[in-house]
């Protein structure tokens, strides 16, 4: 009988990289971490990401997209933030688990992602914290929101298809899903009004949830018709730190808005990359 080899786990501190690890990476694309859904397919845990949302990190951003998996506490935060040039935390199939903002669970505001949760509201605390840009889409500016102390509920179910902010039930394909249905008014002198030089848009809204209360330290962007939050920004932030609760990822190379959005996005993760790579001569002169 062939002798059986086993494994043993190694603990392994993990260590800083060199700043000399940088040394000519100026013609790199900086890196945008995208957090991850947990999903079961077929009995197998897989951590996961939209489409769209790493398409467009790469081909409209400019950007090498780097799937950051929901290990929750497993994940070292500074690890993780070290690497990255800027943060994008997209939508999900999931909604943010209640006891997160003080509610009880209840079946209808499901499913829920417990393994994203633990990862993505710490993950935005610190990347505010540390100064890396973020755009955070549909269940990012949820979790946002959540991040900061703020709250959410369930869009009034008595609404027509039209008016509702969830996924149209008349949808027959993803183009349908996502089309662009809903005007929104932008807050005059806003950061999002200035990016996209207008008053009002159309978009793209995909959600079953809205805010409800809204977090300190959180400064309203947009509105829908209804009055419900549509984007909003962090005040006092290091950096770019807007959320948007529609898809500006999906249309972003046919509309103009959704371009303007990554665009804006782009630019600031591009000056916080070369501002790394401007500072790394420094930590060696003084190592």
């Amino acid at each position: 009988m062939p002798e059986l080899f086993v494994l043993q786990a190694v603990p392994v501190k993990p260590t800083l990289l060199s700043p000399a690890v940088y040394e000519g990476t100026e013609h790199l694309r900086p890196c945008v971490l995208i957090a991850s859904n947990f999903q079961i397919v077929q009995e197998q845990g897989k951590y996961t990401a939209e489409e769209r949302a790493v398409e467009a990190m790469a081909e409209v951003v400019g950007a090498f997209p780097l799937i950051l998996p929901a290990l929750a506490e497993k994940l070292d935060l500074e690890q993780a933030l070290f690497r990255a040039d800027g943060l994008m935390i997209p939508g999900g199939i999931s909604n943010v688990h209640p006891s997160c903002y003080g509610r009880p669970a209840k079946s209808e505001y499901g499913p829920f992602d417990r393994a994203r949760d633990a990862t993505t509201l710490p993950l935005i605390r610190a990347a505010l914290e540390q100064g890396v840009p973020m755009l955070m889409i549909c269940r990012g500016l949820q979790e946002l929101n959540v991040a900061l102390g703020g709250s959410l509920k369930l869009e009034p179910n008595d609404q027509p298809e039209a008016k509702k902010h969830g996924t149209p039930v008349s949808a027959r394909s993803e183009d349908e899903r996502f089309r662009i249905r809903q005007d929104i008014e932008l807050v005059p002198g806003g950061k999002l009004a200035k990016i996209l030089k207008a008053k009002r848009i159309r978009v793209n809204s995909l959600h079953s949830q809205i805010i409800d209360q809204l977090a300190p330290g959180l400064v309203v962007e947009a509105i829908a018709e209804d009055g419900s939050v549509e984007a909003a920004s962090v005040d006092g932030a290091k950096n770019f730190a807007l959320g948007v609760i529609f898809h500006p990822e999906y249309w972003a190379e046919r509309d103009a808005p959704s371009l303007a959005i990554l665009q804006a996005f782009g630019e600031a993760v591009r000056r916080y990359a070369d501002s790394k790579r401007q500072s790394r001569p420094l930590e060696r002169a003084n190592a």
